[in-house]
């Protein structure tokens, strides 16, 4: 590829660990140098995907079996890869998504014990050869994160905690450890970064990595 070609740049982390405010940073970050870019999140994304997405999150009593929730948010994926990801690097922009596939592996695999193999075949189904060029795992304590992200709740007045958000802790403790076994497994692609301080201390060391990067414009 050549050093303008669009990079797909995806964020990961737990709940709390600040992606939403990474993202709209390095959004504008990239506005700045003049990257074309589109921001988009998993699931969702779509109109489509932002239903399926409504379907896995909301806690409205009918429970969601295991493998029910991995096949949704592959549903999710392959309508959002074929329809907002694939066209907008198709015509040279950047991509910059909350959450994609390593997600899964964490909370559908760590989290919930569906097999690695059966979340790589699906990988391999909805996605073909698509991976993401970067991916920033933004890591704290599951402690900070669940603190965080009930602060966070409390704040949203009439906003109910999604089906992931009710987790136990020592759910994302399997999660977090997926995620970071990943990152150990690819350390060419997935980034850590330690999201525990300030906000602008994980923003500069975000703009390390990607100004890292020999194809950052």
């Amino acid at each position: 590829m050549s050093a303008q070609a669009p990079r797909f740049v995806t964020f990961e982390g737990i709940e709390g660990v600040g992606k939403s405010t990474q993202l709209r940073r390095v959004s504008e970050w990239l506005t700045s140098r003049g990257v074309a870019h589109v921001v988009t999140r998993e699931p969702g994304g779509t109109p489509l995907a932002e239903r399926i997405r409504s379907l896995v999150l909301t806690a409205d009593g009918e429970p969601v079996p295991i493998v029910g929730e991995l096949l949704l948010m592959f549903a999710a994926r392959a309508v959002h890869l074929a329809n907002h990801i694939e066209p907008n690097l198709a015509a040279g922009r950047w991509v910059l998504c909350d959450r994609f596939t390593d997600a899964t592996y964490a909370y559908q695999g760590g989290g919930r014990g569906v097999p690695t193999a059966d979340i790589a075949r699906l990988e391999t189904l909805v996605q073909g050869d698509r991976r993401p060029d970067l991916t920033l795992l933004l890591d704290v304590p599951v402690a900070v994160g669940l603190g965080r992200a009930g602060r966070r709740n409390a704040a949203a007045a009439g906003v109910d905690p999604d089906r992931f958000e009710r987790e136990r802790a020592e759910f994302f403790e399997r999660v977090r450890a997926e995620y970071l076994a990943r990152a150990a497994a690819e350390p060419g692609r997935i980034a850590v970064i330690d999201a525990a301080g300030p906000i602008d201390q994980v923003g500069a060391r975000i703009h390390e990595v990607l100004r890292g990067r020999a194809w950052m414009p």
